[in-house]
């Protein structure tokens, strides 16, 4: 990494994730012998971190490969290059027992709250299942671990005895969360945690996840595509495009002035709440190009307004443009 770069990864201090140049680049396969004819860069050399209690949100449109930053940070892929230090342990490698084990200390809350959760078991051997595989205590442990797990996520204990398709979507949302947290976590991916759920219900689940982070003190890495939600939630905010992060910011400092041309236009399509409000809109001209065979230069420049011919040769690198806030665009060289 640059030098500037290498500031950005350790902005914070006191960091419990801290993620380096992380590629992940899936292999395009053809014929009976799966011969190999291109690559998918779904993660393109992503660098951040994340300090103890904060919430780093990762925000692009779908297909970007915010999913995808989440879970080859919790080793469920592989990486293909890149180094992810958790609590000062590089776990880009590690596999085996020493992998089971640090599962204890990253757990994840999935998009779907059903699909997600096991119908054929109670809700309560859902969640005791990390605990019966990480803990050897006993089972009348286990369960008043789980009915207090429960009440933190506000469910009745009884619950504890139905089945997911007895509950409601944001009680299973809830059931999810506490899935996670039962190990004692120090830190959450939470994928797009309350986009399956109505508005109102939303609501209810950021609240409670806020107040979670503050009792047991967590750290999240939220990734959404909904900026009213990372608006809500995030105390720092990675705009991600075609595989890179092209801006870093606090939120207040990224929503009061974004810099780069494509957070801009995210700003400019997010919907406001009064109706006779009147804005404008910027509006992308041509698709997002395909992670198989990205642009050369600046992956925005073939939808950027103001891209001009340095754009499409030479790659931008994050910068720092003011405290805090860094952007990949060479409009800010």
């Amino acid at each position: 990494m640059s030098e500037l770069e290498s500031e950005t990864v350790a902005a914070t201090g006191d960091e419990l994730l801290i993620v380096e140049d992380l590629v992940k680049h899936f292999p395009i396969t053809r014929g009976l012998l799966g011969r190999e004819v291109g690559q998918v860069r779904a993660v393109d050399g992503v660098s951040f971190s994340i300090a103890n209690g904060e919430t780093v949100c990762i925000v692009g449109e779908s297909g970007c490969g915010k999913s995808t930053v989440g879970r080859v940070i919790l080793r469920l892929i592989d990486p293909t290059s890149g180094r992810i230090i958790l609590e000062g342990q590089d776990i880009s490698r590690l596999d085996g027992e020493e992998l089971r084990r640090l599962r204890q200390r990253m757990q994840i809350v999935f998009q779907d709250p059903y699909a997600s959760l096991n119908p054929r078991m109670r809700a309560g051997a859902i969640v005791a299942e990390p605990l019966e595989n990480f803990s050897s205590g006993k089972a009348a442990e286990r369960e008043e671990k789980v009915a207090e797990i429960f009440a933190s996520v506000g469910l009745p204990r009884d619950a504890m005895r139905k089945y997911p398709f007895e509950f409601s979507g944001g009680q299973r949302q809830r059931l999810g969360i506490a899935r996670a947290l039962v190990v004692n976590p120090r830190l959450i991916v939470a994928d797009e945690p309350v986009s399956a759920l109505d508005v109102s219900v939303q609501a209810q689940v950021l609240n409670l996840m806020m107040d979670l982070k503050a009792e047991f003190n967590l750290s999240y890495l939220f990734i959404s595509h909904d900026l009213g939600v990372v608006e809500h939630m995030a105390d720092r905010v990675a705009v991600m495009y075609l595989g890179r992060i092209v801006e870093l910011a606090r939120r207040k400092d990224l929503f009061a002035t974004p810099r780069h041309p494509y957070t801009q236009a995210l700003m400019s399509a997010a919907p406001l709440p009064d109706p006779r409000a009147k804005k404008d809109r910027i509006v992308l001209e041509g698709d997002v190009p395909s992670p198989a065979n990205p642009p050369k230069g600046c992956h925005f420049n073939t939808r950027c307004p103001f891209a001009f011919e340095r754009c499409q040769v030479e790659t931008p690198q994050l910068r720092t443009v003011a405290d805090g806030h860094t952007v990949s665009c060479h409009l800010d060289d």
